[in-house]
């Protein structure tokens, strides 16, 4: 199977430091990847420089069998590169369904134009409260995202991705800060995502619970160097896993 996505020998150094030192990984359709590891192992600068918030010092990013290494943010995004951000990325002062309305717009590539007729704008409308509807926040359409609980926001964040229809969904730790109740709700987001096997998840996670109950795969990052890959029983079993991570199970990073 030909991977959707794929890193070769990425890297970035901060000055002196190597924060992510030659990772290879491969990602395939259908398949969602947890990205594991104790405080400062490169997690999150990883997301990072396949997003393209951070340029690489060497090494390539490819996405559907072309490199993107060298794109910009919206380029990757429109190569099908998805995002959900560790801090809500929204327009909090508008509603929830404007939120979702302009990542819905944004995809059709369409310019909404002050003084056109609604009717012009109906499927724009009819899709847009199809997603709120999806995420279980239809009751909530006309609130502004800033008045939204936190895992509310997540939940309109999930919608935004979903608005853009990505090739690649990341999330990064997408139960943090949350309260107890709210963690199922997006968990069961991400799960029926991954119904669909032509999408690839990345998930950057802490939660081991989390990660048993839905990871297909594991990659541990220690140092910013890839310390084991594979099934989440197997990795999560090996004693330089539980020495690195499991140890320091409560931090992220």
């Amino acid at each position: 199977m030909t991977p959707l996505l794929r890193t070769h020998d990425l890297s970035v150094r901060f000055g002196g430091e190597v924060a992510v030192d030659c990772v290879s990984a491969s990602f395939f359709p259908g398949t969602l990847t947890a990205i594991v590891g104790p405080n400062g192992a490169g997690k999150t600068t990883f997301f990072n420089l396949i997003s393209g918030q951070i340029r690489a010092s060497a090494g390539e990013v490819w996405l559907k069998g072309r490199p993107i290494t060298r794109l910009s943010v919206p380029a990757r995004a429109r190569r099908g590169l998805g995002r959900a951000f560790q801090l809500t990325n929204l327009f909090p002062a508008l509603s929830v369904f404007e939120n979702v309305r302009l990542a819905v717009q944004a995809e059709a590539r369409r310019d909404f134009r002050l003084f056109s007729l609604a009717s012009d704008h109906r499927d724009l409308m009819r899709k847009s409260d199809a997603l709120i509807e999806r995420v279980g926040l239809s009751a909530r359409a006309q609130l502004a995202a800033s008045a939204l609980s936190h895992g509310d926001q997540r939940k309109l964040e999930v919608a935004l991705l979903l608005a853009l229809q990505p090739d690649v969904f990341m999330f990064d730790e997408p139960t943090a800060g949350m309260s107890v109740d709210e963690v199922p709700s997006v968990l069961d987001l991400i799960a029926t995502i991954k119904h669909d096997r032509t999408k690839t998840i990345l998930l950057v996670e802490h939660k081991t619970d989390v990660i048993r109950a839905l990871a297909d795969r594991v990659i541990v990052l220690h140092q910013g160097r890839m310390l084991a890959d594979g099934a989440p029983a197997e990795v999560m079993a090996l004693a330089i896993v539980q020495d690195a991570y499991l140890g320091h199970a409560g931090t992220s990073g």
